[in-house]
């Protein structure tokens, strides 16, 4: 994970790439995040020696994966390169890409900085207001100068690192601000015996400061997001409640998998089994797009503005958000913007008129006439003929594809959100005019991002508000599912990820342990749910929004796409399924607590040689504390408390396990006992936690009033 990287038109270097052929080859070429893994974006050429071919071409700085396209269409790993898995099932190579003057070792008291690494702007996460605070930050090359402060008001405040990786660390510090004068600060950099000042206009020999006004506009974040609990709903795999929208060749509900047979889900099967979700205790429903569309996945829109009839009506799904908003759940709808099918007007429009079409410019058409087939005459999502990518920034689809916002938001009132597909290929500007739209439409409205790596780039405030958290999904698969890393190594993850964002961005991440694109991680567990309960507990007690994977809280298990995507198992759903009680008694801890929806992480105790682990959240008065056991043996987890965390409540009462109703004293230091792979979830001892800790878990899978009360007393009122 790159921490604090926000690219500027510098951050690039010219980068060879080299393989060497044991045969014969037609073509050969690279793909990979610097690319977005197009395939013959970057084509290699060969060499007088017809075995070995290169390419040279710019590449950010940073950790890129890629992988090499043997004639067109085998992709492998660089056999010379280190190699490592991605989280999903895939394995890449990796390249560090280092700036120029990393040339030569980093010392701190060698008096030589590297110039390129260092930055400060005036954007989150680098510069944030948050709930009164305000954080700074710098970054650097890793144990490149020996301390570093902020100079502020004639003192020189020391700061300390809060993150980093192979490439870069960032400093930061903290300082209460009232936003009712303004600011003038700077930093300096002791590097051995000579010092170095950083201002607004680079690195000086005397300080020239940043102004910082106070009429400076915060990144605000919808903070509704931080105290719900998500719930992914793939459309056609959730539940058929109404056959008369079947498609002819629909499958068995208990079918398998292809990636195109459909199953029949719609808007009926969902609202059918608004009781059970309102039951489990979810805050928010995530649909994976509901548009109509040739695919099962619906992500190749046919038309942007109507609901697939498979699926239902607009005013059935629109009906079905506002029902959903009535019990507490607020909708997210998921929309591709970089791509549409080929049956979309527009695209039909080129197809039958060629050059002569009004909609030419919708998309990049490289020849005449549009055919779709393979290797098509325009450019493709991946080079798919059948997902021809928009040309977003070309006025007429601009204007369309930006007023959706305010055309779902009026079609389907429940509408909180907006996830946006393949995020990380659509234009920049395209974002930075969506955000301002959409929050006019609704100011609360949840603008989230898809990106499988460092989202920083867009998530300085003006584009969107948060990102799918798969750098936390690949910290759990490396602690929890394989057992690779150590205790320290996982909460050094967490953390990372936290401190790469402002504290209100890292409050909104979407935290998945699965999704419609990865593997289940109950699979990735091979079957271990005590390992797959682990991670949930995590899940649900660190920064960030939980987001259940249909059928995740029942133990389903599931492959790589499609097998992921199987129906949802309703005869899982009953009070007698152990995994379904122990997420109903984490949603039940995460909206009763404050500290857990919203607290600030702090690591209390990692034992690697044991395998156990302890963290709290703190907010004002409230605290929780985490303790996990990873091993298969029984240990105690022994950690010492902080007066941010013995709060008042905790101190007159003591803490009590929600998960095992264990008691404990209010006492400075504390030790907790826990069995192979268990959990606890402290939080003071006081009558509503107790209730919860001694709350008998009933679930009624079909009934549409079936509340728990626990679940109702402490949900989010959106």
């Amino acid at each position: 994970m790159i921490i604090g990287l926000l690219a500027t038109a510098g951050d690039t270097t010219r980068v060879v790439f080299t393989y060497h052929a044991d045969q014969g080859l037609s073509s050969v070429s690279v793909a990979g995040t610097f690319n977005n893994w197009t395939n013959g974006a970057n084509k290699l050429t060969m060499q007088p020696d017809g075995r070995t071919w290169s390419t040279a071409f710019n590449v950010a700085y940073g950790r890129v994966s890629y992988k090499f396209i043997l004639n067109g269409n085998q992709w492998i790993v660089d056999p010379v390169a280190k190699n490592e898995g991605d989280g999903n099932g895939n394995i890449n190579s990796i390249r560090l890409v280092l700036p120029p003057d990393y040339a030569k070792p980093a010392s701190p008291r060698d008096g030589i900085l590297a110039e390129s690494a260092i930055l400060h702007s005036q954007a989150a996460p680098y510069l944030n207001y948050d709930r009164g605070k305000l954080t700074l930050r710098l970054r650097i090359r890793p144990d490149d100068a020996e301390s570093i402060s902020l100079q502020l008001a004639g003192k020189a405040l020391p700061m300390q690192i809060d993150g980093g990786n192979e490439l870069y660390e960032t400093y930061s510090i903290q300082l209460p601000w009232n936003r009712k004068a303004d600011l003038s600060y700077g930093f300096k950099l002791q590097d051995g015996r000579k010092t170095f000042w950083y201002g607004s206009t680079g690195i000086s020999n005397e300080p020239v400061p940043f102004e910082l006004k106070k009429s400076f506009k915060p990144f605000e974040v919808p903070s509704w997001v931080e105290k719900s609990i998500i719930y992914q709903i793939f459309p056609d795999r959730f539940a058929n409640g109404d056959k008369s929208n079947d498609p002819k060749d629909v499958m068995p509900w208990d079918g398998k998998p292809t990636f195109s047979n459909r199953f029949g889900g719609d808007v009926a099967g969902v609202r059918q089994h608004l009781g059970y979700l309102k039951d489990l205790g979810v805050s928010t429903l995530y649909f994976n797009p509901v548009f109509r569309a040739p695919s099962n996945h619906r992500y190749d829109a046919s038309d942007f503005k109507q609901v697939d009839p498979e699926f239902g009506t607009n005013a059935e799904f629109g009906e079905l958000t506002k029902e959903a908003k009535a019990d507490g759940m607020g909708t997210v709808m998921d929309f591709a913007f970089n791509h549409s099918a080929v049956d979309f007007a527009p695209f039909m429009d080129i197809r039958k008129n060629g050059p002569a079409s009004s909609f030419k410019d919708w998309y990049f058409i490289k020849s005449y006439p549009v055919e779709v087939k393979e290797n098509p005459p325009y450019v493709g999502w991946f080079n798919s003929p059948y997902m021809p990518k928009l040309n977003v920034m070309n006025p007429d689809t601009h204007r369309y594809l930006i007023g959706l916002a305010d055309f779902w938001k009026k079609t389907a009132p429940g509408l909180e959100g907006m996830r946006l597909d393949a995020a990380n290929e659509v234009d920049d500007q395209f974002w930075k005019d969506l955000r301002p739209t959409a929050k006019s439409v609704d100011p609360n409205m949840w603008i989230l991002g898809e990106v499988w790596g460092d989202g920083s780039h867009w998530l300085g405030g003006n584009m969107w508000d948060s990102v799918m958290n798969y750098p936390f999904r690949n910290a759990c698969i490396g602690f929890f599912a394989e057992g690779k890393t150590k205790p320290s190594e996982f909460t050094r993850s967490l953390l990372a990820n936290y401190n790469s964002y402002a504290p209100q961005v890292s409050r909104n991440m979407m935290n998945l342990l699965s999704s419609h694109d990865t593997e289940r991680f109950y699979t990735l567990c091979h079957g271990d749910g005590s390992l797959a309960k682990l991670a949930a507990t995590v899940q649900f007690t660190w920064a960030g929004a939980p987001s259940i994977y249909y059928g995740e809280e029942i133990g389903m298990d599931g492959g790589r796409d499609p097998d992921n995507r199987r129906g949802m198992v309703w005869a899982k759903a009953t009070s007698d399924n152990d995994m379904l009680s122990y997420y109903r008694k984490l949603t039940s801890a995460r909206n009763a607590s404050s500290a857990l929806q919203s607290g600030d992480p702090v690591v209390l105790k990692t034992n690697d040689d044991n395998g156990t682990l302890a963290y709290a959240r703190t907010l004002q008065g409230d605290s929780a504390v985490v303790a996990i056991n990873r091993s298969a043996e029984s240990h105690s987890v022994s950690f010492s408390l902080s007066d941010s965390i013995l709060v008042s409540a905790a101190k007159k009462n003591g803490f009590i396990d929600i998960i095992s109703g264990r008691r404990y004293p209010s006492n400075r230091s504390l030790s907790v006992p826990l069995e192979p792979h268990q959990a606890a979830i402290l939080l003071p001892a006081t009558g509503r936690f107790v209730k919860l800790a001694n709350a008998r878990v009933t679930t009624n899978a079909k009934a549409r009033s079936s509340v728990s009360n626990v679940s109702l007393l402490f949900r989010r009122n959106s």
